[in-house]
């Protein structure tokens, strides 16, 4: 069916209205201007000056380690909580599946109040860790929600084909089921990664002195002045998320599951 051609131009200045101010940001990375705002030439300065900036090293450094960190142990969890959910009936179970999308639509500031005040309780140092823990709070979540997408499309007979032909339990899980969520698992941790890398709220809460991640340091570097350095990388960051975005949905997409 062809969409009318009004219907089609107006979801077109939709999109550009949304769009906009990030075209805008990209373009104005390459500009070979520090303060003003109109264009002077096109130039790679500032984003060979990023390399520069220890403080931008080091902020990219923690987001790697805590987004690789919360991203690995969320996988895991998160595919399990999906497999017990999904595949299990116990008490309180529709309790787990509720609570299970909390984080989901709960604000980021209560979350990080809230992790804040239990960490002071536990009187945990605030620091990398913390701030770890604090993403793979919300990052399960996320990936239980994946994976369990992809278990609704999961063909159980495959599995109980396998064990009837002799394959106990734990090679049915690695031989059978993990190879057919596999998609999931990547698209959901692909999800997570880019919500760990690109959280701000509530790393500002739990974050301590000297474990600032990347985007705690861009929102630093905003506050004192405004150059094209920032614009630079915005624009990186702008341009891996939307591309781990792309590939979770990619992996998320239904396709025929082979055995």
């Amino acid at each position: 069916m062809k969409l009318p051609r009004w219907l089609v131009g107006f979801s077109f200045l939709v999109y550009l209205f949304l769009h906009l101010p990030l075209i805008v940001l990209v373009v104005f990375s390459f500009n070979d201007s520090k303060y003003g705002v109109s264009w002077v030439g096109f130039t790679w300065d500032w984003y060979r000056r990023l390399l520069e900036r220890e403080d931008i090293l080091n902020g990219l450094k923690a987001s790697m380690i805590v987004g690789v960190t919360a991203t690995v142990v969320s996988a895991v969890f998160g595919t399990l909580i999906a497999l017990a959910v999904a595949r299990h009936r116990f008490r309180g179970r529709t309790a787990l599946e509720a609570f299970l999308y909390v984080p989901l639509v709960t604000p980021e500031i209560v979350v990080g109040i809230s992790l804040l005040i239990l960490f002071v309780l536990l009187g945990l140092p605030l620091g990398i860790g913390t701030i770890t823990i604090a993403h793979i709070a919300f990052c399960i979540s996320f990936v239980v929600v994946v994976v369990l997408a992809r278990l609704q499309g999961m063909d159980q007979n495959l599995e109980e084909a396998a064990m009837t032909l002799g394959a106990d339990e734990i090679t049915t899980f690695w031989k059978i089921t993990v190879p057919l969520l596999w998609p999931g698992i990547i698209s959901g941790a692909l999800l997570a990664f880019t919500m760990s890398f690109d959280d701000f709220v509530i790393t500002s809460f739990v974050s301590g002195t000297g474990s600032s991640t990347l985007p705690i340091v861009v929102y630093g570097m905003v506050r004192k002045n405004i150059e094209p350095s920032i614009n630079a990388i915005s624009t990186i960051i702008l341009i891996a998320t939307s591309l781990l975005i792309y590939l979770a949905d990619r992996l998320g997409q239904d396709r025929p599951l082979k055995a």
